[in-house]
């Protein structure tokens, strides 16, 4: 049999072949993570630049900015060679070729580019950003934004992985990292760094201070539980609210010289976080993992401990001046929060079936058969034949 020699183009509607990518290995993993904790420092360093000699910044070419950047072009750079190693399995490799949970963190790594140029533009024309300028600045925001896009590869690829044990060092390292970036610019509404506790609260209209820190309370059981619960849901990871924790309150301590009274509280926050991972991980070995109200139950524990702890470490270092009614109501109001932030990470519960509309099962109708011996074997009906067709159509 020979070819006609016409060439038979797939159909549209059949889909292309996916190529088969090998997923990242651990090792690779973690030299993703080392140098997203790189990129992070340098982040680190330039908000320290900001919080503490902002008088010396004169544009964008500072040496902050400079471990910054080398930070970002290591982990971009890596990120592509990774995806550049398997072009054998994809030979469009900067398209198809990354790993599990990489293609994102690729297009994190391309809008970073972009609003770096943006940055630099910015600082060149308008000059360096100071306090809440520099939190709200647009170049800022699309930086943040492609960061967590970018550390957070290794956290998709150990979800994708599905392993445990050693592997999921770097998912969490990956979740902190992630968690981490956006700090810098939530540093005005930030509970690691409010005193507001320690101040009595006075009449109606003295009490903005008090309104504030729990406003800062609430933002920061947001970006601490939230994250927490959409890895949580996944699986019970020991040392994951910890390890979030304490990555946001280094990043604010690190920034401002580790002042006495906050960095107490912090550390209490930190350990509020640690017991909450030793009682999810005991409720789950208990419970099991599909019991009733374990994201709200999670969401509430960790939200209530790390508030808790930090007051708590505010305490013992400065005293509280809030009255009882508000310093346990804010524990609560967090606590709540929490529990609503789990319900909604929830997988609903699936309907149940209506055996109203459960098909039949599909064969031959059968006919009973009529009253008679025992051995009398069961009449089945012949099937219908089709009708003929219509020539008229």
């Amino acid at each position: 049999m020979t070819s006609s020699g016409v060439r038979h183009e797939p159909s549209p509607s059949t889909p292309a072949a996916v190529p088969r990518v090998p997923p990242a290995t651990r090792r690779e993993d973690l030299v993703t993570v080392l140098f997203g904790a790189c990129l992070t420092a340098g982040a680190m360093s330039d908000g320290w630049a900001h919080s503490n000699i902002v008088e010396t910044i004169e544009g964008f070419f500072t040496p902050w900015h400079g471990l910054l950047y080398a930070g970002f072009v290591a982990t971009a750079a890596w990120t592509f060679w990774l995806a550049y190693q398997r072009r054998d399995a994809a030979p469009r490799w900067w398209r198809d070729a990354f790993p599990a949970g990489y293609r994102v963190g690729a297009i994190g790594a391309v809008v970073f580019l972009l609003a770096g140029l943006a940055d630099m533009a910015w600082h060149e024309i308008l000059g360096v950003e100071v306090g809440l300028d520099a939190e709200f600045s647009p170049s800022h925001l699309l930086l943040d934004a492609s960061a967590v896009l970018l550390l957070t590869s290794p956290l998709r690829s150990w979800w994708a992985s599905g392993e445990r044990g050693g592997r999921s060092a770097t998912g969490v390292a990956s979740l902190a990292l992630g968690v981490m970036a956006p700090s810098i610019l939530l540093t005005y509404a930030s509970a690691f760094l409010t005193l507001a506790p320690t101040r009595a609260i006075g009449a109606v209209g003295t009490q903005q201070a008090a309104i504030l820190g729990v406003d800062a309370y609430l933002i920061t059981t947001l970006v601490l539980v939230g994250p927490f619960l959409f890895a949580h849901r996944r699986r019970a990871t020991p040392g994951a609210a910890a390890a979030l924790a304490a990555g946001v309150a280094l990043f604010d301590m690190v920034m401002h010289e580790f002042p006495t009274p906050q960095a107490w509280a912090a550390l209490g926050a930190v350990c509020g976080a640690g017991l909450a991972d030793v009682l999810l991980l005991r409720l789950d070995a208990i419970r099991g993992r599909d019991a009733a109200l374990r994201l709200p139950i999670a969401g509430a524990l960790l939200a209530g401990l790390v508030v808790a702890g930090h007051l708590a470490g505010l305490a013992l270092t400065a005293g509280i001046g809030w009255t009882p009614e508000v310093t346990s109501g804010v524990v609560t109001l967090a606590a709540l929060l929490g529990a609503l932030l789990g319900g909604l990470a929830a997988r609903p519960a699936p309907a149940p079936a209506d055996p109203a509309r459960i098909p039949p099962p599909a064969g031959p109708a059968r006919i009973p058969a009529p009253a008679g011996p025992a051995s009398a074997a069961p009449v089945v009906a012949d099937p219908v034949p089709p009708a003929p067709a219509d020539p008229g159509r």
